[in-house]
């Protein structure tokens, strides 16, 4: 089943309530996305991305992962 950008937007606005979020694509597997929250603040990239993905609920696990691929941008507000 095919995720759309807006699927994944809800998700990340779930997890992050005070975030800008960006999520572009429509091809229902490869999406972009950036993410700006306040809570990255301290946090290293990796850290920061891996909060992200672990907003998303799974949707990336496994072979039968609905999201195939997600360029991801995080930082925290200037």
């Amino acid at each position: 089943m095919a995720i759309l950008a807006t699927d994944i937007e809800a998700m990340i606005r779930e997890a992050f309530p005070e975030a800008r979020v960006s999520v572009q694509g429509n091809d229902g597997a490869h999406f972009a996305a950036e993410v700006i929250d306040p809570s990255f603040k301290g946090m290293n990239r990796v850290q920061q991305q891996r909060a992200v993905y672990a907003a998303l609920k799974g949707k990336m696990d496994g072979p039968a992962g609905e999201l195939h691929a997600l360029a991801l941008t995080t930082r925290a507000p200037d």
